[in-house]
């Protein structure tokens, strides 16, 4: 009897030990939870006294469950109202470039409390049919966010659509833009290797890189392949500069986001006029993927998708010389346009 009284004291013990340490973690992930989510204001005298433009404590505690709601248009205009939230033409554009790493610098700038960025790219400005629609079309495309947010969309096609720089002065003439470039001969070989992929997944034939970048009947580099006049960084820049004076443009290096992302995360939200919230902890290197993953608390972390850094094939070499050596003369007016000097070839 009295091993039977023995055993149930210590069942109800573990069974109280286990809610214990539950609700104990509960709250510690709870609290994590709210860490990505604390309120900016005020922000070096950008917003108004302390209190008047602070998110309350409860939109703060359900934003995320809410934010998703909205997504899947699961929430009434009552919630809306209830908490405070918009949906805003972006402030801040990510216009290119492709293969540079685009999604990469959204999702680590996503990593900021007082950014908000845009899932899908939109493909607003350089596409006739969706520009057609209108910009209330467009703003009704980005995410729902609190008025001192930043909304953040990346495309990186409206780098090299001609139209693109006047339609977007027409609805902003202030904007920031974001370019994140890398070397330009890995930009085009990975630029490649994409459509490669794309086209093995559909049991397509495809030319070899070499058989696309350099013109058979000349041996030279053939500027009408679309990865090699992408690369060609300055001749677009120069018609965005048409529209935008260079203060409102800020180059990302591409490269050193992969290896040492967080130096060029700091100068972004400088750039922005954002108060710096990024920090070492948020990023770990992923000896498996070979690249950083994110961390928004300790309870969640976010890896890019398995298609990035795809494993390139060989170039020949040569085809790799000509093509840097043709790049050289662009690269270094892109220096000194930008201000920003590479360690290109």
């Amino acid at each position: 009897m009295l091993f039977k009284q023995q055993a149930l004291l210590r069942q109800k013990l573990f069974v109280l030990g286990s809610l214990a340490i539950g609700s104990l973690l509960y709250l510690v992930a709870r609290v994590g939870s709210l860490d990505r989510l604390q309120p900016l204001c005020p922000i070096d005298g950008r917003f108004g006294p302390r209190g008047q433009d602070e998110i309350p404590l409860r939109a703060l505690q359900f934003k995320r469950g809410l934010l998703h709601e909205f997504r899947k248009g699961n929430a009434t205009k009552e919630q809306i109202r209830l908490h405070n939230l918009v949906q805003q033409l972006p402030k801040a554009i990510i216009i290119g470039v492709r293969k540079g790493g685009t999604r990469a610098l959204l999702e680590m700038l996503n990593l900021h409390p007082a950014v908000v960025k845009a899932s899908q790219e939109i493909h607003f400005f350089d596409n006739d049919e969706n520009y057609a629609k209108g910009t209330e079309w467009y703003r009704k495309k980005m995410p729902f966010s609190y008025p001192h947010q930043i909304t953040i969309e990346k495309s990186p096609a409206y780098f090299i659509t001609e139209e693109v720089p006047e339609r977007i002065y027409k609805m902003n003439s202030s904007i920031k833009l974001l370019i994140i470039v890398r070397e330009p001969t890995t930009r085009a070989i990975s630029d490649y290797t994409q459509v490669l992929e794309g086209k093995e997944r559909k049991n397509k034939t495809y030319y070899k890189f070499e058989k696309l970048a350099i013109d058979p009947n000349t041996c030279e580099v053939n500027t009408k392949y679309k990865a090699v006049r992408t690369s060609i960084y300055t001749k677009h820049l120069e018609r965005w500069l048409k529209y935008f004076p260079i203060e409102q443009f800020h180059i990302v290096d591409g490269d050193r986001l992969i290896t040492e992302p967080l130096p060029e995360l700091q100068l972004v939200e400088k750039f922005l006029n954002l108060p710096p919230r990024i920090s070492q902890y948020n990023l770990y290197f992923n000896a498996t993927r070979g690249f950083y993953c994110l961390r928004f608390n300790i309870v969640f972390n976010k890896c890019l998708a398995g298609s990035k850094g795809r494993i390139h094939p060989e170039v020949d070499t040569s085809v790799i010389t000509k093509l840097r050596k043709f790049f050289h003369p662009f690269n270094q007016k892109f220096y000194q346009i930008t201000g920003r000097t590479f360690n290109w070839p």
